[in-house]
This record gives structure tokens, sequence and C-alpha cells, in this order.
């Protein structure tokens, strides 16, 4: 007995068709389908636009850094017998305060490390970037170097510059309470 292999098992749409009837009307969606499908693409689109202008908004980074002294013999320079109020129970504490392009006060704590440096840093955006600052020593946790130097109480400055750029301030000098015999 031959076989007819011309002969299809399930009906197709066209010649070139060959699959069952039933896979392709699971492979195709309805109309409604693909209204929804178009739809949620839309959205897809529309949300990716908005994050890349959201991405897009140019950013900025500003620092401002600076080093606490103690200036031993409170000679009022540096020599070989001062050191940097440093990190770990005898740093020393500086507060800035920043006035932005859009008028908003932003205040800053910081603290000396190892190097006896104390570093404030931000990224915002390019609007509200910032304008002036104040630097000012707030506190010294050394034993001995607690009095800050002859008058100075902190450093004003502007801060006209570019992005990443990072402005050094002069350093804040505490002195000790009693000078020792050796700097006489």
């Amino acid at each position: 007995m031959e076989v007819d292999r011309s002969v299809r098992k399930y009906p197709a749409h066209s010649d070139n068709d060959r699959r069952p009837y039933l896979v392709r009307s699971h492979c195709y969606k309805s109309r409604k389908q693909q209204l929804q499908q178009k739809s949620r693409m839309a959205n897809l689109f529309i949300t990716l636009c908005i994050f890349t202008f959201i991405i897009t908004v140019k950013a900025w980074t500003g620092e401002i850094h600076g080093r606490v002294v103690c200036d031993v013999c409170a000679d009022g320079s540096v020599g070989p017998e001062d050191h940097v109020l440093e990190v770990c129970c005898i740093g020393a504490e500086v507060a800035v305060l920043c006035i932005t392009k859009s008028g908003e006060v932003l205040n800053y704590q910081a603290f000396t490390n190892s190097r006896g440096i104390y570093t404030v840093a931000e990224t915002m955006p390019e609007s509200e970037r910032w304008d002036a600052c104040l630097a000012r020593p707030i506190s010294s946790f050394h034993e001995h170097c607690t009095h800050l130097g002859d008058g100075f109480s902190g450093v004003k400055f502007s801060y006209n510059h570019v992005s990443g750029y990072s402005h050094a301030v002069k350093p804040f000098v505490y002195r000790p309470a009693s000078i020792p015999i050796y700097c006489g």
C-alpha cells in the first residue's frame, strides 16, 4: 500500500505555509494585542526620551580643601616643630557654608584626615552650583593646641570655577595655650 504524501494533517493558510493551523493561530496576535504592543512601545520610547533628557542635564562638581595646623611656637610660620591636626582623636572640625547660583545656602561639616586636610565636595546641576563660600574653623580636638590663631575666623571666597576644579583655602592655625620652653 502506497502512502499519499501530499495529504496534509492540518489545514494550512497557503500553499507555502505547511504549519498546522493551531500553531499558526497562536503565533499571530489579534488586532487588539498589536495595538496594545504598539502602545507599550510608544510609552517605552517616550520614557527613554525623558530619561535621556534628564541625563543630559549638565552636572557640575566642585571641591574645597584646606589644612589645619598646630603652630606650636605661635610664631606665625610653619616650622619643624609644628604639625597638622589629624584625625583619630586629635583632629579639627571645619565648617563650609556656600550659597548657590539659585540662592540656596548649603552647610557642610568636615574633619581633617591623617594629613590634616579637610575636603568638601559635591556634584549638582550646573544651574545650582556654588557662587560664594565661607570656610571657617570650628574646633580643634588636640589636647594642647586649642586656641585659634590671631583674629582669623574664616575665609570668604567666590567660587567661579569650572566643574572639577578644587579650591584650596589657606591653612587654619591653632596655637597651644602655653608655648613650650624650647620655642624661646
